[in-house]
């Protein structure tokens, strides 16, 4: 392993996110305020519930409102509409969460495409991935403003770097690429179709992974020095790199657990209070 090599801890990272939303949370208790976030299960797969459950922890761990809603897997693509717009329409709630992925039969885009605007605070909607195209979203998608405040945080260079993005669904490898070339790198995006794959990694600074296939990324496909972060988690804990055969090439890497996810989670948090303070003019 690199001697130099720096672990990019997301639990500390997420720290200091919640650490500051503690002063501001109290600020909206003096005004009568609890922020909440109100998240939608669709159905009941195992993993999706675990998420919402870590969710909803981490909201009452804050101090935030944590309203869930289970609908049956049954559950027509109108019926869900109907519950997200009662939510929208709901003074009280600050922040909407639909829980992806959603059971096959149901048109995921018209759903996340019903959230409000001001409510999106998972960044899912197309409103809100042309906002973050353009570099103006009050709440980017969680996961790829994840990384983005990890590289902040740690201080790692990103203007005028090459990042590889792996993986191109719309609220997570996309967003990234786009936020990444917003703050002025020059970025690939590669995907299932892309031939030579290894070939375009190996010429990245930036390794973003965001494939869903566990331990896909190799350690002979890393440049020596590059900043690797695994936005993967699959079953077993283990993300889309392989970290163990990575270590020995990466300058700062991201493990899984303790990674990404973590920040993810404290955006989700951060963004629903950017909306409480927002609807009450702070």
């Amino acid at each position: 392993m690199n001697a130099n090599l720096l672990i990019l801890d997301g639990n500390q990272v997420a720290a200091k996110i919640k650490e500051q939303l503690e002063a501001r949370i109290s600020r909206l208790a003096t005004k009568g305020v609890v922020p909440c976030l109100a998240t939608i299960l669709v159905g009941d797969d195992p993993a999706s519930t675990t998420y919402v459950r870590m969710k909803g922890n981490a909201c009452k761990r804050l101090g935030i409102k944590s309203i869930r809603i289970d609908l049956p897997a049954e559950t027509s693509t109108d019926q869900l509409i109907a519950t997200i717009k009662q939510l929208n329409e709901d003074s009280e709630v600050h922040g909407i969460l639909l829980q992806h992925p959603v059971p096959h039969h149901i048109d995921e885009r018209a759903a996340f495409d019903s959230i409000s605007i001001d409510k999106d605070v998972d960044g899912v909607s197309t409103q809100s991935f042309a906002q973050n195209a353009f570099g103006f979203a009050a709440f980017p998608s969680c996961t790829p403003a994840a990384i983005m405040a990890i590289l902040e945080y740690y201080k790692l260079p990103v203007s005028g770097k090459h990042a590889v993005v792996i993986g191109r669904s719309p609220i997570l490898g996309k967003p990234v690429s786009a936020m990444l070339l917003n703050k002025d790198a020059t970025v690939t995006t590669c995907h299932s179709k892309t031939t030579e794959l290894e070939r375009f990694v190996r010429s990245a600074d930036i390794v973003i992974a965001a494939v869903g296939k566990p331990n896909f990324v190799q350690g002979d496909w890393i440049k020596p020095g590059a900043v690797i972060l695994d936005a993967g988690y699959n079953p077993g804990n283990i993300g889309d790199v392989d970290y163990e055969a990575c270590l020995p090439y990466a300058s700062a890497i991201t493990p899984v657990p303790a990674g990404v996810g973590p920040v993810t989670i404290a955006t989700l948090l951060k963004h629903t209070v950017d909306s409480a303070e927002k609807k009450q003019g702070i």
